[in-house]
């Protein structure tokens, strides 16, 4: 359940934008709605030109370059040290073949994601020291490794820092820390991934006059994964390299981006940032969460194309593995959650299991996110340690929160929306209390779902699409345009793959329309034709039969004019009583409901037996009886208490099925209904 909020237009601005670049009206209101005003600013964003800023606009730049060049002229031997996931791979991949090709003395090392943890640790430490290897090169990790980097010092080992993470109070004393989030960094574009980070270190290498067409023709395929993997801002210096190396990812010779898409299906016609999102990302991530990583740097790397369709092979087997074991904790977390109110009902849900795989918990976090609309921490319990990765909601930064709770953990480190931490498992129940202490003193936002234009049904023909993908690439920061359909009448209901999926039509002010919403069957939909809906819809192209045709795809959909905010606030309380958190007398009064409201809510939930509900559909449906949500999920929580239903929960998401009773149950009974009541007689329970 989200909040709509459509985006506030400056028709005047986007006009005058229109006319001064010869840009579509579409595609000049997008612009800014992105924050892109006037016209400079516009053919910036549009260029196909890679503006990039000098690397030595990052704090300590010089200081990483000049030991690096020490060391490649004495023929020191180094050690780029890398990390598991798809930034940190392509991060490696990038460093290591840059060194290799200008001669130095260089190896790569990437910790092991189940023995090793992230980032730096004394075990590999000692590994390079047996060596003699006097210089580390961190990429996309290092900056809080204060302890580590210390002790590599002692043992007489340099360590340069490339990293994009959030620093946590002072900065490691290594020989350079090469990272745009440290306060006194004057670079001005702040939001560059690991590989963008190392990318700009080879820029610094290169010198001042570096050739910036050849770097981005031999590296930024590379560059590209890793930016779109790490899901930065895909804004300045992120959308020039990620919208170069797209394109040289269509005409990649690289034989393992040849044989990875192959493997994946996709065609070169059909590279976009979201295609690579969903193929290439994926499968070198698997590799870091079951697989061997440093194998993943030598295929990325590779030139021999037999080798690299047999890997390709192992790795996509190794995506669909991770796939099974990440639905099965899925599935054990979701269990965890609904069988246990101080799990679901916390600002912050916290969820862990013995043995998790902790390679693809970040996935189920961010999966359990979307589903509960809350910051979410799932962790992974191995003997006496943790690891957990978190991922967070727009407006709330779990790496402050993780920073508030940092006496209580061994390690913690990423960005407001995503973030990961070690615990000793004692400490879990601590952690748990000190960030719910933490969020009592905020006001935790809503979740938001953004609506950049409302369109009428007259408006939409295939001629948009090309409008649209002026602004490509999409992602962090020009997120794909989201349009709202508003007051559209349902016109018919058809199942389509296999009942899986549904194909809607609609109509307003006498124009007809398709729609598709994927992932929900017949009996999950609870509309019914004639209702007026509002429907929150991606637009795309589809080829069929050597025509284009303009496809309509639903990602969200509420009855029409319905309160999205009014609902949140009820359920706020309701995990509030929930919680056994102090409400006013209004506030439980507003939860508590009436014999009249059972009666109602029994009465729809009767004539609507073989569907599922959404909790914020029923209060669509029953809101004009002044029935609020937390009304609704009380009285649900009541009726199963007293046996009258059967639910299985999800989230918001109610499969509910009506038993039949001998008897007649007293109402006030439900231990739910006793709480409130005697709440308000100023008792307690």
């Amino acid at each position: 359940m989200k909040k709509w909020l459509v985006s506030k237009l400056n028709r005047e601005t986007a006009t005058k934008l229109s006319q001064e670049c010869d840009l579509p009206m579409l595609t000049a209101v997008l612009l800014t709605l992105r924050g892109i005003n006037d016209a400079k600013s516009a053919i910036n964003f549009l260029s196909n030109e890679p503006n990039l800023q000098s690397p030595f606009e990052l704090a300590d730049m010089d200081k990483a370059v000049a030991r690096i060049n020490d060391a490649i002229d004495n023929f020191e031997e180094i050690c780029v040290y890398g990390d598991y996931d798809a930034d940190g791979i392509t991060s490696t991949a990038l460093l290591y073949s840059y060194l290799s090709a200008v001669g130095a003395n260089v190896i790569f090392m990437i910790p092991d994601r189940q023995n090793d943890g992230y980032g730096l640790n004394k075990d590999a430490i000692d590994r390079i020291a047996q060596r003699n290897i006097k210089l580390i090169i961190t990429v996309d990790n290092g900056v809080t490794a204060h302890q580590e980097i210390e002790y590599a010092k002692s043992l007489g080992i340099d360590t340069v820092v490339t990293d994009h993470h959030t620093p946590s109070g002072t900065l490691p004393d290594a020989v350079a820390v090469v990272d745009p989030h440290r306060v006194d960094c004057q670079s001005k574009f702040k939001f560059l991934s690991g590989v963008g980070v190392a990318f700009k270190l080879i820029m610094g290498l290169e010198g001042e006059d570096c050739d910036i067409y050849g770097l981005l023709d031999n590296y930024s395929d590379i560059v590209t994964i890793g930016t779109i993997g790490d899901i930065v801002m895909l804004s300045d210096e992120n959308r020039y390299m990620v919208k170069y190396g797209l394109n040289c990812i269509s005409n990649t010779d690289r034989q393992a981006l040849i044989a990875m898409l192959g493997e994946a299906g996709v065609s070169s016609d059909d590279i976009t940032a979201s295609t690579i999102a969903y193929t290439v990302v994926p499968r070198i991530n698997a590799m870091g969460r079951l697989g061997d990583t440093t194998d993943m740097v030598s295929f990325l790397l590779c030139e021999d194309e037999e080798y690299a369709e047999q890997k390709a092979e192992i790795i996509g087997n190794n995506n669909r593995e991770r796939q099974r074991i990440e639905k099965q904790i899925f599935d054990e977390a979701i269990a965890k959650i609904e069988d246990d109110p101080y799990i679901k009902h916390r600002d912050i849900i916290t969820v862990y299991g013995e043995d998790w795989h902790v390679g693809v918990i970040g996935i189920v976090a961010a999966k359990i996110k979307e589903i509960y609309d809350k910051p979410v921490i799932v962790i992974s319990v191995i003997g006496d340690e943790a690891k957990g990765s978190c991922r967070s909601i727009e407006g709330f930064s779990i790496c402050d929160a993780l920073f508030y709770c940092e006496e209580l953990l061994t390690h913690c480190g990423g960005h407001p929306m995503a973030a990961g931490l070690s615990i000793k498992k004692e400490n879990i129940s601590a952690l748990i209390e000190k960030l719910d202490a933490y969020t009592s003193n905020l006001d935790m936002p809503y979740p938001v779902l953004d609506i950049d234009i409302k369109l009428k049904p007259a408006v939409l023909n295939i001629d948009l699409i090309d409008q649209i993908d002026i602004l490509q690439p999409f992602g962090m920061g020009n997120p794909e345009p989201l349009f709202g359909l508003f007051g559209v009448k349902l016109s018919y209901i058809s199942p389509i793959g296999g009942g899986k999926h549904l194909k809607l039509g609609f109509v307003r002010d006498g124009v007809k329309f398709d729609a598709v919403r994927f992932g929900t069957s017949i009996d999950e939909f609870s509309y019914s034709v004639g209702e007026k809906l509002d429907l929150a819809v991606n637009l795309c192209a589809n080829n069929y039969n050597n025509s284009k045709y303009l496809s309509i795809i639903i990602r969200d959909i509420k009855g029409a004019q319905s309160d999205c905010e009014e609902a949140l606030k009820s359920m706020r309380l309701y995990d509030k009583l929930c919680m056994k958190k102090h409400l006013s007398n209004d506030e439980l009064i507003s939860l508590l409901p009436d014999r009249d409201d059972f009666a109602t809510l029994y009465k729809y939930i009767r004539s609507n037996n073989a569907k599922s509900f959404l909790l914020d559909t029923l209060y669509e449906k029953l809101k004009d009886n002044n029935i609020t949500c937390g009304k609704i999920a009380v009285m649900l929580d009541a009726m199963k208490q007293l046996n009258l239903i059967d639910t299985k929960i999800i989230g918001n998401k109610y499969n509910i099925k009506i038993n039949p009773t001998a008897q007649k149950v007293n109402l006030s009974d439900a231990p739910v209904l006793i709480h409130i009541s005697t709440l308000l007689r100023g008792g307690t329970t």
